[in-house]
């Protein structure tokens, strides 16, 4: 028996994890999967009930689970906690807890959706691309950082750090991804100004000398987002560190069409993983049926493949969202002329239906 954690969430969270575990539950009946299926609590979620983003029970199940699913995190209702409370503190205390450190987010354009995109579909028509984003480390977590006053006013500091092994090991995960699809890989950094950078792609480059397969370049990351938008099918893998992952990855997100379309998964070294889809809660549809939930259904197929091993579920899974697609059923987000706009439970209902 494989152990799923679902977080839900706050905002959308629970109506696009509800979506997900019908097509969760379908797909573990039709390939005989063993599954046990826990709840807790995170984020706002998790303040609410115990005071705590991340608390002790949620912590508790999280480290025993093979898998965990989550929905999101997050609400203007939040926005005046301190720091330490905030829901997103939840996130990142799951991630350096469970030492999350790798994490994949696809961007691939459903022939279906080459409308949707703002950018020419000759331009982004056939897109797949992968970006591996470190997670634990970086200006998100590095100390020093604070607020104090010098010379009479407010100072507000961050640290970006990377040591030699953390840029390693993700090098060798986004080599090891280049391996299995294109056998390219660009390294993202900001070489010409930040020490760091300087480090990482010495380390990057180091590591890709037993990758001799592997076509490596690099690129500084103001040029990598305008190449992004210029002419994205250049790339095949990206790896970067956490901040420029943060924000390249969303940039990329929208060459698909929308943000509702994008999974994520975050591994550790045990290839136990975090999976969910890389929008925020969306406070202003919350409750409305309105929410696109195939990022989150598209979660569940990599949690299925890259954590649990069960390559058929997850490709089944991936082939009912073309099919759905394929019917002309979209949500707002991705609705356009001649297709037929459905909610999120209906979405859903549909991607259940299309794996029979």
């Amino acid at each position: 028996m494989q152990r799923i954690l679902v977080l839900p969430g706050d905002g959308i969270g629970p109506e696009i994890v509800n979506e997900a575990l019908k097509v969760l539950d379908r797909v573990a009946e039709l390939e005989g999967l063993d599954l046990e299926i826990d709840e807790g609590l995170i984020g706002g979620a998790g303040y609410d009930a115990a005071g705590d983003p991340y608390p002790a029970t949620t912590r508790a199940m999280a480290r025993e689970a093979d898998a965990i699913l989550l929905g999101a995190v997050g609400g203007p209702q939040y926005e005046a906690l301190d720091r330490p409370l905030r829901p997103e503190r939840g996130l990142l205390g799951i991630r350096s807890d469970l030492n999350l450190f790798a994490n994949l987010r696809p961007a691939i354009l459903y022939s279906q959706l080459a409308e949707a995109s703002t950018l020419r579909p000759e331009v982004v028509a056939g897109l797949d691309l992968l970006i591996v984003r470190e997670l634990t480390g970086d200006i998100y977590f590095g100390q020093p950082r604070g607020v104090e006053e010098r010379d009479g006013e407010r100072v507000g500091f961050n640290t970006a750090i990377y040591s030699e092994s953390e840029i390693e090991r993700i090098a060798r995960v986004a080599f090891d991804a280049a391996m299995k699809r294109g056998r390219r890989l660009c390294s993202v950094d900001k070489a010409n100004v930040l020490e760091v950078s300087e480090l990482w792609r010495e380390v990057v480059i180091r590591v890709g000398r037993d990758y001799p397969e592997v076509e490596l370049s690099h690129m500084y990351v103001d040029n990598a987002a305008m190449q992004l938008v210029r002419a994205p099918k250049q790339f095949d893998v990206i790896v970067t560190g956490n901040i420029f992952g943060d924000i390249l990855s969303d940039e990329a997100a929208m060459l698909t069409g929308s943000i509702g379309m994008l999974p994520s998964a975050s591994l550790n070294a045990e290839r136990a993983g975090l999976y969910e889809p890389i929008h925020g809660s969306a406070p202003d549809i919350a409750g409305q049926d309105r929410a696109n939930p195939i990022a989150t259904v598209l979660s569940v197929a990599m949690m299925l493949r890259h954590s649990l091993g069960h390559e058929a579920a997850a490709a089944r899974i991936e082939t009912a969202v073309g099919r759905v697609l394929d019917q002309g059923l979209r949500t707002a987000d991705i609705v356009s002329e001649g297709c037929t706009l459905v909610g999120t439970a209906a979405m859903g209902d549909a991607l259940v239906a299309a794996m029979n």
